[in-house]
């Protein structure tokens, strides 16, 4: 079936420093966590904030579901880390 993106919901991680969403495959979640290194964020990585990378997710996000999707592809898990070079 593949996973799906029904939800548009996304949060920041301060702690871990990424942003969560989640995908669905059937009626299983799947968990992502996107690294804040993925972001160009305007200003300096250290001191973007919380809105900044939220802002640059949504600017993203198709871009963000088509890697998030072909990551399950290759590790069907129930949570996925993505980083820049998931990315290349």
């Amino acid at each position: 079936m593949g996973v799906r993106f029904p939800n548009e919901a996304r949060s920041f991680d301060d702690k871990n420093r990424c942003v969560r969403f989640s995908g669905y495959d059937g009626m299983f979640e799947v968990k992502f966590y996107l690294a804040t290194e993925v972001f160009a964020c305007e200003k300096s990585h250290r001191n973007a904030s919380e809105c900044d990378y939220l802002t640059s997710f949504d600017a993203l996000r198709p871009r963000i579901l088509k890697v998030a999707a072909s990551a399950y592809s290759k590790a069907q898990t129930s949570a996925i880390s993505l980083s820049l070079q998931d990315f290349r």
